[in-house]
């Protein structure tokens, strides 16, 4: 039987959804092996898109499942990959699996609940990845937002209200805006065609072509939907506060697959329904990337806390994969995807081993650490592979993602290339002096302090972390294996890219698009500083200035 005959995406979808159902009903004891054994089986199913996906098929989509959900308004329940698509899928499903497994010591209150709420997480996620239709998208974006939610105001550290709030808000104002775009980009097509069949399709509306000032509106709203999720400076700022409140599955997830979904939102839909206005907004992207990148690195360089430098090094990271993507070649966009993937495996498996060491210590201040390589050598050494992989060493996948977005970048400018290149330095300087003062030297007073406490990692938490270090090896030497599979979507994408040219703006519209996020950093920068306009400043709290 092929592949294609059985409706697979629904079937991976939904399968953590039925292993949710299963744990609901399920006496809370089972809930831990219940959780593993619906998240592997998805991971399963996700494995048989690879035998069911022909790359070289001249079909934008494959496995298509199309069926009317609200037919009056031209809305289905359409499904479909490609290779970008495929690829994060799995990666989801393989972090997912991962995750739950890494949670079975930390979490020993409300264990059912935590579960539900994680594999109900996951069919978000892959949901957002395989939806053709953008109501459909906007659904399973939400889906997302909701158990993320609890996972972190109910399992997460002792400021994870706050730390929830602000993750919901930030996210729920860019989603707010995404869902108008997409409510005025189907009015647009109706009245156009007289119709509403066919208004929320992507493949239709993919090559429509909106009316420029609509472009520009849209691609402004889909846009700060997006960067909010990436996060893009300057609207990085909840970023932070959720990985520290958040427990480690959570981190984990958030690093490795939520940014990524803004990252795949502005590949999928940003280029292809208003290429004019993304050449419009193009070299505008680009500073803030760069921004983000060097803001990233600096503020990573400074943090005390473990947990915050590598949710920072996030930050810096990510700004390569915007880079990759508004540079607008095949290079930069084939860097930008191999970096999606590179830093989900590489970035997850940091905060597991952020985790491992907390679950030890109950701190995370890297002034405290010292000579654990002395104590717990297997955890130094996997910590030492996955600080040279995010640094981007040779031979390893980070560095192919973040070369082919530098080449990209330099047949854009060879200056934002040159700044680009300069921010690596600042990269390999913040992680390997973290290295060197967690792993080396004499062993701390505060471990010495913890005893028979600060054993060496167990064979679960290896587990966790073998998968990831596997791939992040295979990806390293062959990244073939990736770039040949999203080849026809990098295509497609760049094409739809090259329809249209810049829009024209009027100078006053410009002045005041540049002027909002400029407000915006001095507004951060006066909440930050506690600055009272009346002419007395109060005391700035040295964690506050880099927060």
């Amino acid at each position: 039987m092929n592949v294609g005959d059985i409706p697979i995406l629904s079937i991976v979808t939904f399968t953590p959804l039925v292993g949710a159902l299963v744990i609901a009903v399920a006496p809370g004891r089972y809930a831990r092996l219940l959780a593993l054994a619906a998240s592997l089986l998805a991971w399963a199913i996700s494995l048989l898109l690879l035998i069911g996906f022909d790359p070289s098929s001249g079909r934008a989509f494959q496995l298509i499942e199309s069926h009317d959900w609200i037919p009056v308004f031209g809305i289905q329940y359409k499904v479909g990959v490609d290779g970008l698509s495929l690829i994060l899928v799995v990666l989801t499903t393989t972090l997912s699996w991962i995750s739950i497994l890494a949670s079975f010591a930390p979490i020993k209150e409300r264990i059912k609940e935590y579960m539900i709420s994680f594999l109900i997480l996951e069919v978000g996620m892959i949901g957002v990845f395989i939806a053709l239709d953008t109501f459909l998208f906007y659904i399973f974006w939400e889906i997302v937002l909701v158990p993320m939610y609890l996972i972190i105001g109910i399992w997460g550290g002792a400021n994870r209200i706050y730390a929830t709030i602000k993750f919901v808000l930030y996210t729920l104002v860019g989603s707010l805006l995404m869902l108008v775009a997409i409510l005025t980009t189907a009015f647009a097509y109706q009245a156009a065609n007289g119709g509403w069949t066919g208004a929320f399709d992507f493949e239709k509306l993919r090559g429509f072509g909106f009316d420029p000032t609509l472009q520009l509106v849209a691609f402004l709203a889909f846009f700060l939907a997006f960067a909010i999720k990436v996060p893009m400076f300057p609207f990085h700022t909840w970023l932070p506060d959720a990985h520290v409140q958040a427990p480690t599955a959570g981190s984990v997830i958030l690093a490795a697959i939520m940014l990524k979904l803004g990252a795949y939102g502005l590949i999928r839909f940003a280029l292809p329904l208003f290429p004019g206005a993304a050449h419009t907004f193009g070299p505008a992207i680009i500073v803030l990337s760069l921004i983000a990148i060097i803001y990233g690195a600096i503020v990573a360089l400074v943090q005390p806390d473990l947990k915050k430098l590598v949710a920072y090094s996030s930050v810096s990271h990510m700004g390569f994969v915007t880079l990759g993507i508004f540079v607008f070649n095949t290079q930069g966009m084939d860097g930008a995807i191999l970096q999606m993937v590179n830093h989900g495996l590489i970035t997850g498996a940091l905060f597991l081993l952020v985790g491992v060491i907390y679950e030890r210590t109950h701190d995370r201040t890297i002034a405290k650490m010292g000579g654990v390589a002395a104590i717990m050598p297997v955890y130094a050494v996997a910590l030492g592979f996955f600080v040279f992989a995010s640094g981007g060493l040779p031979g390893l996948s980070g560095f192919v993602g973040e070369f082919l977005v530098l080449v990209g970048a330099f047949e854009y400018s060879p200056v934002v290339a040159a700044i680009a290149t300069f921010c690596m330095i600042l990269a390999a300087a913040y992680l390997l002096w973290m290295f060197q003062r967690v792993a080396f030297g004499e062993v701390s007073e505060f471990f010495k302090s913890l005893g028979h406490h600060l054993t060496d990692m167990t064979p679960t938490e290896i587990l966790t972390l073998g998968p990831l270090a596997a791939l992040v090896v295979a990806f390293g030497l062959f990244p073939g294996l990736i770039l040949d599979l999203v080849k026809g979507s990098v295509v497609r994408v760049l094409g739809d890219a090259a329809r249209e040219g810049p829009i024209a703006i009027a100078s006053q519209t410009a002045l005041v698009l540049v002027a909002i996020p400029i407000l915006y950093v001095i507004g951060r920068l006066i909440w930050v500083a506690r600055i009272d306009l009346s002419g007395s400043p109060k005391p700035i709290e040295p964690a506050e200035i880099v927060s």
